[in-house]
């Protein structure tokens, strides 16, 4: 039987009043094995419960509890899964992981292909270590939406890419999803000459006729490190590729509108960037439903640029920033002419404020690494040592770990500030932080 380890206890909750302590184990509820969270929430929901505690001395209480419905026990768990997080066992040929140089953190190498973080923090899974009473449990408990790396619709195909000879059921566990209504989103990572051209026709094809069940499809290209030794070997898209691409995505954007009045499939960036076209319109990302896998990034940034400008000349009578600055920013190659136009946008409200883009190319990757999510301390350093920064230095959130000030290469921002002897400020990607951020700081430096 599962031990879940309580480490706290809310003052004044039900557990206190029952006389629950932290350092006691959670055994069951109603006389089911509580296998992790979603299992928790689901049950302790009704309005009678008999939990079964185990004390630190070892005796075991089953506390009787009649309660209001939905109200909670008041008491929390050492794992926020309240169990382990469960690994990949794929070995998909674009897998950025396999392609990390030694000697990083331990963290940097888990591959976890865990379905339940797809509600709990948005990943995409493969679904590939789920069984069909894993689906069902996910149909019983009404949990959405749930994040799919598809990749391909051929099952064969899936099989191969994935190298797992469980991969080709995918379509089957959409279709049980699809059967009872639970919202999915879905991803595919694109590989030179095997899920492109008409792989990726009926992959879309396929998805679309699950919508709008299916909310959205980003497709994405692969992401090619110098660490591919003993790898599948993949090529990086050319510039006549990615307008192939951006061809039978925009296609099948005609026919979503038409049936659904949304654009369901979408290109990531990198494509429109490679292609040399302008990025789409705002209305083409549907309410930026693939933010996080970099569909609409860059147009949503000169967006909130702009409205930067325009409530900040607002909210002063159309007078501009009076104040004078030279500040700093970096960025991956890829995206530094559009950081370079908000720049410009900036200077329509404060026409001060010197803002220098420094690109960083990728030398811990390679130099076909080129988003501004992957750069590490020590190329920032390299390249930015003997520059003249400013007053400070302004990095993107993205580049550091989401609770730690930490690159990938675990150089921390003190040490990256140490060494550029300027102030590190890290900011939130968005061109409204960030204007404000630069015109309204301070002497004291965060």
């Amino acid at each position: 039987m599962k031990r879940h380890k309580i480490t706290k206890v809310d003052e004044g909750g039900i557990a206190e009043e029952l006389g629950i302590e932290e350092g006691d184990f959670l055994l069951a509820i109603n006389d089911k094995e509580i296998e992790d969270i979603f299992d928790y929430d689901f049950i302790v929901n009704d309005e009678y419960l008999e939990v079964l505690i185990e004390k630190a001395n070892g005796e075991e209480w089953l506390l009787e509890v009649e309660k209001d419905y939905d109200e909670d026990l008041g008491m929390e768990f050492g794992e926020s899964l309240m169990d382990e997080y469960r690994s990949c066992f794929n070995k998909c040929v674009f897998c950025f992981i396999d392609q990390n140089p030694p000697g990083m953190r331990e963290t940097i190498y888990f591959k976890d292909d865990d379905t339940r973080l797809s509600f709990l923090q948005g990943n995409y899974v493969t679904l590939t270590n789920m069984k069909e009473k894993d689906i069902q449990r996910i149909i019983d408990y009404k949990l959405a939406p749930i994040n799919i790396s598809v990749h391909t619709t051929n099952p064969e195909l899936r099989c191969q890419m994935l190298h797992n000879r469980f991969a080709g059921k995918v379509m089957d566990y959409i279709q049980m999803l699809y059967d009872a209504d639970i919202p999915m989103n879905a991803q595919v990572v694109l590989c030179k000459g095997l899920n492109d051209g008409d792989e990726l026709r009926r992959t879309i094809g396929d998805l679309l006729a699950y919508a709008p069940t299916i909310e959205s499809l980003s497709v994405v290209p692969v992401g090619l490190s110098k660490y591919r030794d003993g790898l599948c070997q993949l090529e990086s898209f050319t510039k006549e590729d990615a307008r192939e691409v951006i061809s039978i995505i925009e296609g099948f954007q005609q026919q979503a509108m038409e049936k659904f009045g949304e654009h369901f499939v979408h290109a990531s960036d990198e494509w429109y960037i490679t292609a040399g076209y302008d990025m789409p319109g705002e209305d083409r990302y549907d309410g930026y439903i693939q933010l996080e896998n970099g569909v609409g990034m860059t147009r949503l940034f000169l967006t909130e640029a702009q409205d930067a400008v325009d409530i900040y000349l607002e909210d002063h009578d159309g007078k501009p920033w009076a104040g004078k600055r030279k500040v700093s920013t970096i960025t991956g190659l890829i995206a530094y002419d559009y950081v370079c136009q908000v720049a410009e946008i900036y200077k329509q409200a404060a026409p001060g404020l010197d803002l220098q883009v420094f690109p960083i190319r990728n030398d811990f990757f390679g130099e076909k690494i080129t988003v501004t999510g992957l750069l590490t301390g020590q190329d920032i350093v390299k390249q930015l040592q003997g520059k003249d920064l400013g007053e400070a230095l302004f990095l993107p959130s993205q580049i550091v770990k989401a609770d730690e000030p930490i690159f990938l290469d675990d150089m921390t921002v003190e040490e990256l500030q140490n060494a550029l002897q300027v102030p590190v400020i890290i900011v939130q990607s968005s061109g409204v932080g960030l204007f404000n951020r630069m015109i309204e700081m301070e002497n004291e430096h965060e």
